[in-house]
């Protein structure tokens, strides 16, 4: 109770919350990880956060940054320790259209950046199906990625600097503007990323890019995979690298969406194996502006290379867009994935990264393998196919612990074999830390594990995430 006593000290009764209304803090959106934390704050600044660590580092207290509670892997799972939300720290500082930067407390909404950018014919290119939840903290945090990363790259590629208070309340000031800084380490890349387990970002310098003028946007069915990545090539020579997103949908993944959400109709009258969701973005004037004819030159683009590649057969069916509420609808299939996956339990959810000419192989073995040790379970990918990502979700036939873990390690042998990654864009927390004991590599663990004791030396940040012990 002394302890509450002189958080209330710090930040005020209102903004310290207890019991119940901690509680509700407790819940993630997947529902698989519930807690109790021991208090939420509610700073109101960098000073009150600064206080807040000072005092968990003097008593040892655990703390457990959280954002939007939008993650999937448990990063958030406070319970008995202190959880400190930075969502009273929501100020976007800065718009400086010239230097195509924001400047912005960890608090912000992804959503309200989006449109504070857009008010400037900017955009911030980060975005995914949580926007309207998650904040700017969480997504660097977890160097979250989403639909844009083939364009403009994962979090961490549209970061210039930061502000973080350390474990024992003092604030590293990396809140750069530069795009070239040889002045050492680069300490910011190590706390994107780093699920809030050496410090808490509570401000950052972000780029912003000049917002398209125009989109061509088209679902497109093609026989294979290699035929996928026939086009985006092309269209990435044809377009001088605009393609914002790349998206793979195949057909179990269609399948369950017409299950889930009858009030979307299907694309296509037939089934295809491999559908993907493409757009192009047009910046330049000359690509953007209206025809005498009303056609749009990106449109016309898009349709041409579709038309070729549908005459030498090379495509299947494609649909483009000639409508914003057209186009709408193309993302809503896309954005309903992670609704989708979790309608049904049990569930071994994979987030993995391969090469773009692996993922085919991925799945032709992933589909062997489990066969052998699974022939009643059911499958669902969805992925960004521009770079790689893939969403593999299995559910198993019955809730065996011992069967999932057989499943999850299938998953971990062959995206290892293929020089690929279990951890794309969703983070560790807690649901893959066996994961890593299994698979990173000794010595990177080892060297993580130091930089955790320099940063954090009484282990008081986001205890039992991300490192496994």
């Amino acid at each position: 109770m002394e302890l509450i006593a002189q958080l209330v000290g710090i930040v005020g009764d209102a903004h310290v919350l207890t019991g119940d209304d901690a509680a509700a803090y407790g819940k993630d959106w997947t529902g698989k990880y519930t807690c109790q934390p021991r208090a939420v704050l509610r700073p109101a600044n960098r000073d009150q956060v600064c206080a807040i660590m000072r005092l968990a580092s003097d008593t040892g207290t655990p703390v457990v940054p959280v954002s939007g509670k939008t993650g999937l892997a448990g990063g958030a799972f406070a319970d008995g320790a202190l959880m400190l939300s930075l969502e009273r720290m929501n100020a976007i500082r800065e718009i400086r259209p010239d230097a195509r930067v924001a400047v912005v407390e960890a608090g912000v909404i992804l959503s309200s950046l989006h449109d504070a950018a857009e008010a400037q014919d900017l955009i911030f290119p980060l975005t995914f199906g949580a926007r309207g939840s998650a904040m700017v903290g969480g997504v660097l945090a977890t160097n979250a990625g989403g639909s844009n990363v083939v364009r403009y790259g994962n979090t961490r590629d549209l970061c210039l600097g930061l502000e973080v208070v350390l474990p024992d309340g003092r604030v590293m000031d990396l809140m750069s503007e530069l795009h070239k800084d040889n002045t050492g380490y680069d300490l910011k890349d190590l706390f994107i990323g780093a699920e809030g387990t050496l410090g808490i970002i509570t401000a950052a310098v972000l780029k912003l890019r000049p917002k398209p003028r125009a989109y061509a946007t088209a679902m497109v069915a093609v026989p294979t995979l290699g035929d996928a990545l026939s086009l985006l090539n092309r269209l990435q020579e044809e377009t001088g690298g605009a393609v914002e997103a790349f998206e793979y949908m195949p057909a179990e993944y269609m399948a369950r969406l017409a299950e889930c959400r009858p009030d979307l109709r299907p694309v296509f009258a037939e089934t295809h194996a491999v559908n993907i969701l493409v757009e192009v973005g047009a910046t330049a004037p000359r690509d953007a502006a209206p025809q005498p004819d009303g056609s749009i030159p990106v449109a016309t683009q898009l349709e041409e290379a579709l038309a070729d590649m549908l005459e030498n057969g090379a495509l299947l069916d494609a649909v483009v867009a000639q409508t914003q509420a057209q186009r709408a609808e193309m993302w809503e299939r896309r954005e309903a994935a992670a609704e989708i996956t979790f309608s049904r339990l049990p569930l071994v959810d994979n987030d993995i990264a391969l090469p773009l000419d692996a993922v085919g192989i991925f799945l032709e073995r992933m589909e062997t393998r489990l066969g052998e040790l699974d022939k009643g379970a059911d499958t669902i990918t969805v992925g960004h196919l521009g770079d790689g990502n893939l969403h593999y979700a299995i559910w198993p036939s019955r809730d065996d612990a011992a069967l999932i873990d057989t499943l999850r390690e299938a998953v971990e042998d062959i995206v290892a074999d293929l020089r690929g990654s279990f951890s794309a864009e969703h983070g560790i927390g807690l649901s893959k830390l066996a994961t890593m004991r299994r698979r990173k590599d000794g010595v990177a663990l080892d060297m993580m594990a130091q930089i955790k004791a320099a940063f954090d030396p009484t282990g008081i940040m986001n205890p039992g995430k991300l490192l496994p012990s």
